[in-house]
């Protein structure tokens, strides 16, 4: 049996750390080992990972004396790791039982494989209760090749953080997360695995993620559409900087994703109208174009020009009548398909 190496960052969650860990430890996994590190925080984190390592020899626990951030956090467990394969997983997160063992064993049997990732439930901030018991396709997996792996992430990020076990000695030949890349780190490094590897995917849930207040990345999201998508552009950017060559379709996949993207910002742009921040609204559409001018013949650009042509105060008047129009259309539409 293969081992596993897993880094828990932890920032304020000492309430979540057992939970974390033990469902690490509860792996069938013969080799596993946890490195808690405590970056600096002001809570109970330090007493709880003290308590962990007390109880079971498997259980590293470092401390940082000041806050490094989570990016420093991640390539210091990167160095620490040392097992044939290994999982950064948010202490505010917890694996389902056969994540790491699945993992392993898909790695095991395909070497091309440089990663691994699965489906993961979202926890909002009332789910207290372990969701073990779910619908899905243990069974089920699929290995893509790297440049299709490449072409179904687009440019979003679709490999749910704590679900991704990936191979350590490539992690180590590839390096570190980029600091210039706070909150977009992870979709630029799967896309700097797949130029070097093939990738697996599961059918089954691996790992639950909390979606929480204290979410630093909700906080982001939240704060602007415009940083999201300059942090998406910024991974694409590392990304053909540094791994074009690898490429055959370089300068035709590039081009795709910042389509995608900039129809993505049409789409936000359109939202910041019917909420009616025409300023915002602006700013993104702006945007869009700046990153591919095509995107002036897409579709989501019709609509929005459609809305500013009528008017923000007629559109408020108009928008439930199209609502309406259009779920008419959709039913119409699975009648029709039914009876054919």
């Amino acid at each position: 049996m293969s081992s596993v190496d897993v880094i828990v960052p932890c920032y304020r969650y000492g309430h979540f750390l057992r939970e974390c860990v033990e469902s690490v430890l509860a792996e069938s996994v013969l080799c596993v080992r946890v490195l808690i590190i405590d970056d600096a925080s002001p809570d109970n984190t330090a007493e709880v990972a003290s308590d962990l390592v007390r109880e079971d020899s498997r259980v590293t626990f470092l401390r940082h004396t000041t806050n490094k951030g989570h990016i420093a956090t991640y390539n210091e467990g990167i160095e620490w790791a040392s097992a044939d394969y290994m999982l950064i997983l948010s202490a505010d997160d917890y694996l389902l039982p056969g994540a790491l063992n699945r993992a392993a064993n898909l790695m095991d049997a395909h070497p091309e494989v440089g990663f691994t990732f699965g489906k993961a439930i979202a926890l909002n901030d009332g789910g207290t209760t372990k969701i073990t018991n779910v619908a899905a396709d243990q069974a089920s997996w699929r290995i893509l090749g790297g440049l299709e792996f490449i072409e179904l992430n687009g440019a979003r990020n679709i490999v749910p953080t704590p679900t991704a076990v990936v191979r350590t000695a490539l992690q180590k030949r590839l390096g570190g997360y980029l600091t210039n890349l706070p909150h977009s780190g992870d979709m630029e490094m799967w896309m700097r695995f797949a130029a070097h590897s093939s990738v697996g995917i599961f059918g089954a849930y691996q790992a639950v993620y909390r979606r929480h207040s204290g979410n630093m990345s909700l906080d982001y999201f939240a704060k602007s559409w415009l940083a999201d998508l300059e942090q998406r552009k910024a991974a694409i950017d590392c990304f053909f900087q540094t791994r074009s060559h690898l490429l055959s379709n370089a300068p035709q996949l590039r081009r795709k994703l910042f389509w995608s993207l900039g129809c993505e910002a049409v789409g936000f742009s359109s939202s910041a109208f019917n909420e009616r921040k025409m300023e915002a609204s602006e700013q993104l559409s702006t945007y869009a174009l700046e990153l591919c001018p095509e995107v002036k013949w897409s579709l989501p650009w019709t609509k929005l020009a459609c809305k500013r042509r009528v008017g923000p105060r007629a559109w408020r008047v108009l928008r439930p009548v199209v609502a309406v129009t259009r779920q008419a259309g959709s039913r119409l539409r699975l009648i029709g398909k039914a009876g054919a």
